[in-house]
């Protein structure tokens, strides 16, 4: 027993001394300084983790795209995915990110302005906040090309790539989030909703790819001479799958990324992403499953982005129980949306993006007004929330699929934007690269 109390004497003793010790380092430290200096770059590291999480869903893009169109067009594929990201993180740091949150909403000169600007994070978040919004714009001009895949020049599509990231994408960017640095737009302004993305990011590029598709025209082959649509089936399914579960896994970093802040938000939010994808699979399998009398993998797959693009807008703002119903509700609407497209309009998109990020981007901006626990119409908020979210998808319609338009009809008259038939049915890899994505593997067909 004595030596024991000696033991916890000897304790008592070092823990007074360690104290004292620490008293005596930190006398003069204001504490509630060190605290916020940790939360902020708790914050950077959280923001900079999820900014290389979006990143990553440029490889699930280019596994979907390429997977759902034909061998002899992967390597086009690739390309459009490498390039509309490298072309897109130079222009944006020139001139989008200026566009986008800058104090004056200039072209050039803004960005360096906003970047030296000061913020209650400081300068080093303002790089940390560059990089988290480049891989936006850059997921936001990645989605035209599975639209436009199969049958446009590769120069067409560098052109086209230059003008979403430095002006359409970043000027409707400032309507809606301008207020996050340094700037400030008409409809945050109003109480527009869209946490991470739903229409900022998806369905601005959701519209710009049915501009692109409706210029391009159809697939030769696509429809037989009395407008029935002919399936063109994916040469590689399991290649589709693989880019379906990175873009899930790049989610993480897109909606709980969005917080910009490390803290219990990210669990949650992480949550509902979850729930939504999960959701949406469900719903899009047993629909095909329905009407088509077998469990369509495509439509599943494309199921699952469809419920993480629908829950994007409301995934900081709707319950559990509320993303599992945005994610099902999704999933039902990107088939039948998918069919609607392809068989009435004879809009040719082969990957469904139109569909997945389009139509259920708008669907998802407004669940919120329906949805949102705080002044959604479920919840006892009566319209003016939805009324609000309506504006803000009519408008991003209005502006995406209007300039779309314009900006893909004058690359189609200058430079042009379509190939040659004999390069459509030889292949875009070879037509407009010169090499082959299965070397030695290559079966050439007329269609």
């Amino acid at each position: 027993m004595r030596k024991g109390k000696i033991s916890a004497l000897i304790l008592l003793l070092l823990g007074l001394s360690v104290g004292f010790a620490f008293a005596q380092e930190t006398e003069g430290v204001d504490i509630g300084s060190k605290i916020e200096d940790l939360q902020n770059n708790l914050n950077i590291v959280w923001t900079a983790v999820a900014a290389f999480l979006v990143f990553f869903m440029q490889a699930g893009f280019a596994m979907v795209e390429s997977g759902f169109t034909r061998a002899k067009n992967t390597v086009n594929i690739m390309m459009k995915n490498l390039m509309d990201f490298s072309i897109g993180t130079v222009v944006f740091f020139l001139i989008g990110f200026g566009l986008m949150f800058g104090a004056t909403n200039g072209f050039f000169g803004t960005t360096h302005f906003v970047l030296a600007g000061t913020n209650v994070a400081g300068k080093d978040w303002n790089w940390t906040f560059l990089i988290f919004q480049t891989v936006f714009a850059g997921t936001s001009a990645t989605i035209v090309s599975g639209a436009m895949a199969e049958r446009t020049k590769f120069s067409g599509y560098l052109v086209y790539s230059l003008f979403i990231c430095a002006l359409i994408y970043p000027v409707f960017g400032s309507w809606a989030w301008g207020s996050l640095l340094d700037g400030a737009g008409w409809l945050e302004n109003i109480g527009f909703t869209d946490f991470a993305g739903s229409t900022v990011v998806h369905s601005i590029g959701g519209w710009l790819a049915l501009a692109g598709a409706i210029v391009l025209g159809p697939r030769i082959g696509k429809y037989t001479p009395d407008g029935k649509a002919r399936a063109i089936p994916g040469h590689n399914i399991a290649l589709a799958a693989l880019g379906v579960f990175i873009l899930w896994f790049g989610w993480f970093g897109f909606n709980p990324g969005s917080t910009t802040v490390g803290d219990g938000d990210i669990g949650r939010i992480a949550v509902t992403t979850n729930l939504a994808a999960a959701a949406g699979a469900i719903a899009s399998m047993f629909t095909s499953w329905i009407m088509s009398k077998k469990p369509d993998g495509s439509m599943a797959l494309n199921g699952a982005l469809a419920g993480l693009v629908a829950i994007t807008a409301g995934c900081a703002n709707v319950s559990p129980l509320g993303s599992l119903a945005i994610g099902f509700l999704a999933g039902i609407l990107v088939v039948f949306s998918v069919y609607f497209f392809d068989r009435t309009l004879k809009v040719d998109d082969p990957v469904g993006a139109v569909s997945v990020h389009g139509v259920c981007g708008a669907f998802g901006t407004l669940a919120v007004g329906l949805f949102a626990t705080e002044g959604g119409l479920f919840y006892g908020g009566g319209f003016k929330l939805f009324g609000i979210q309506a504006v803000g998808v009519l408008s991003a319609f209005v502006w995406a699929f209007g300039l779309g338009l314009t900006l893909f009809f004058v690359i189609k008259k200058t430079i042009g934007l379509r190939v040659s038939a004999e390069e459509e049915l030889r292949g875009l890899d070879i037509g407009e690269h010169g090499m082959e994505a299965y070397s030695g593997f290559q079966i050439f067909t007329t269609q």
